[in-house]
């Protein structure tokens, strides 16, 4: 069957459901960016408004997860009063953190807008790595859709950034005229975990079989093909309570106490029986899991696995799963970023948008200690995973905002100046070396990670570009909000873009590695909002009181004494890297320094730089 003929046959179905006064469950097309109702209206945008009232009192089933992980923050999500979650989850505290995973209500009001039913919310992207596939799934865990966000909202898909703010419906319904004629008075959005079933969940909200099935448009109980991260309408005679919900994640926690308990009475043949049942536990997870589970890209985005060169290794899918324990969320390091495990080896798992191509089609033609190391790739269901090396340290802006820091590591001129020269052998790289060479483009501390042993590493290639291409050509001046204070006056101005746009982001970084302040940073004093490089260059506008100011400047982290106890003066070190950064900050590209002088320069300072070793800091 054609998908012309299957898409004809969900809207024949959608129609006869519809006349029975029913919602239509339609899988996993729901996870697909690129649904139409063009035909009418579709169940794969959200639920369509069939019920016997225009809006009614509704109720979500959410998961809670990091970041979103106490009744305040959840409820900022959802726009929801907090008094009302806590109330109906019987939580106490509106602050207090919560067990991952732990099953809450939302209680929404749920309104037809058009042909859908909807509850609304915001959503402001907080991270360059957000696209509108994300934060349907992830965020929201599939109670909205990637369709109908891109759909409600005006931004470019390829072109989202933090600080955006999303217009964000949530699935939900009302009963029909026939649900409420049989008891129903609510419907339950519910999300589908692994090894659900029609029969299971019915048996935990107490509802009928049949009534479930139905509700959802199935034509029996045992007609359920119902997939992980995918909605179902459960219809409720009462408002839900806490006894329907659950922790997912418990039942494995107590298998280990029994398995300990019969460790400790010695009961030898009741450990080998948990020990079989647990591996015909892992062993049917694992066959399932990935099985139904379908990821959705737009069909623009498609990366060509047999264009890789051969020293990349391509991933099956099921490798990524074992590799991340199915995604799960105790290895989420961010919206779409985990951290794994492939072979023994500790990686980090990425999946990609519409810049994985180009990511791929970069790194794999690098191979330098200063840029970050692409390992794999994985193509699935049109999906793109990405496997990178794992940088312990995480970035440098990390690193340097952690004023808790009191590890000897970060109170070293020796390490600050290391990192700006692994940087800088970065740059020279791309810039001289490489082939065909590149300009970065987004150079800031949130791209530069570091390893365990604090050796920095050039990451996020989604907006480089040919650097013979960019000598003679402007570039979208779209960039990342995490870029603001990094950007080049003629950038800013034009768009134009040659190797010197990097040459300025990285005096930035390297005022940031002297200052331990951010690009862009709040002044205590008045509130305002002050750029980095622009608070220096003003005060090193007049050389002659300049150095009067460098121990302001200075992070006071870096503040060393001598073991016999009187302050090493180590203004001139600040002034040679300070003076080094203005140089790359030039307001005309031709004057500022090329990497070569750059590199140059800084192994100079690393040499004269006094030994770390020899101080002990305040």
């Amino acid at each position: 069957m054609n998908m012309f003929h299957f898409k004809f046959m969900l809207v024949l179905l959608f129609f006869t459901i519809k006349s029975r006064g029913q919602q239509m469950y339609v899988g996993n097309l729901v996870l697909d960016c690129d649904n139409t109702d063009v035909t009418g209206p579709s169940p794969a945008f959200l639920y369509t408004c069939n019920g016997m009232q225009p809006s009614c009192s509704s109720f979500l089933i959410f998961r809670t997860q990091p970041l979103y992980n106490t009744v305040m923050t959840i409820s900022n999500l959802m726009s929801i009063d907090h008094t009302s979650l806590a109330h109906i989850n019987n939580i106490t505290d509106s602050n207090k953190i919560l067990p991952l995973n732990k099953e809450l209500i939302i209680p929404v009001t749920c309104s037809c807008s058009g042909e859908y039913y909807q509850a609304n919310t915001s959503f402001v992207i907080p991270t360059d790595d957000d696209t509108y596939y994300t934060i349907a799934n992830y965020t929201y865990q599939g109670l909205t859709t990637c369709s109908s966000l891109l759909r409600r909202n005006v931004y470019d898909p390829l072109n989202l950034h933090p600080g955006q703010k999303l217009q964000v419906p949530l699935r939900c319904a009302c009963p029909t005229v026939s649900q409420t004629t049989e008891g129903t008075k609510y419907l339950l959005t519910y999300l589908i975990t692994w090894k659900d079933s029609i029969k299971k969940i019915s048996k935990r909200f107490k509802v009928q079989s049949q009534d479930l099935a139905l509700a959802n448009g199935f034509s029996s109980v045992d007609d359920d093909n119902i997939y992980p991260f995918t909605t179902l309408l459960v219809p409720l005679s009462t408002e839900p309570s806490k006894s329907m919900t659950r922790t997912l994640g418990q039942k494995s926690s107590l298998s280990k106490k029994y398995i300990i308990a019969g460790t400790i009475t010695g009961t030898f043949t009741a450990v080998l029986f948990i020990l079989f049942v647990s591996y015909l536990w892992w062993k049917s997870n694992r066959a399932n899991r990935g099985k139904n589970v379908k990821w959705a890209l737009p069909k623009d985005i498609k990366l060509g696995i047999a264009s890789v060169d051969q020293q990349l290794k391509v991933h099956k899918f099921e490798e990524i799963e074992e590799a991340t324990d199915g995604f799960s969320l105790q290895n989420r390091l961010s919206a779409s970023v985990y951290k794994g495990n492939l072979k023994g080896k500790t990686v980090v798992i990425k999946q990609m948008g519409a810049k994985a191509a180009k990511e791929v089609k970069i790194l794999q033609k690098f191979n330098h200690f200063n840029i970050i190391g692409l390992y794999g790739v994985c193509e699935h269901d049109r999906a793109c995973y990405l496997v990178y090396e794992f940088m312990e340290n995480g970035s440098l802006k990390e690193w340097l905002e952690d004023k808790n820091k009191t590890s000897h590591e970060s109170q070293t001129w020796t390490n600050r100046i290391r990192i700006g020269l692994d940087i800088a052998k970065g740059l020279q790289y791309l810039h001289n070396f490489a082939s065909p060479a590149y300009v970065h483009k987004d150079i800031n501390s949130s791209n530069i990670l570091l390893s365990k042993a604090l050796r920095a590493k050039i990451s996020k290639f989604g907006l480089a570009r040919l650097s013979d291409k960019d000598q003679n050509g402007n570039s979208s001046i779209k960039c990342p909000s995490e870029s603001k204070g990094y950007l080049a006056p003629e950038y800013l101005e034009t768009g134009f873009v040659t190797t010197k746009t990097d040459v300025y982001a990285f005096g930035v970084v390297l005022l940031e590695l002297v200052t331990g302040r951010k690009a862009v940073y709040v002044n205590d004093d008045d509130g305002e909002e002050v750029m980095l490089s622009e608070e220096v260059l003003s005060i090193f506008g007049d050389e002659k009181h300049a150095t009067d100011k460098v121990n302001y400047l200075i992070d006071p982290r870096l503040q060393a004494r001598h073991p016999l106890g009187f302050v090493i003066d180590q203004d001139e070190l600040a002034l040679r890297m300070i003076r080094l950064a203005i140089a790359c900050l030039e307001p005309e590209p031709s004057r500022r320094l090329c990497m070569n002088e750059i590199v140059s320069t800084l192994m100079r300072i690393q040499i004269d730089a006094p030994s770390s070793e020899t101080m002990l800091m305040v």
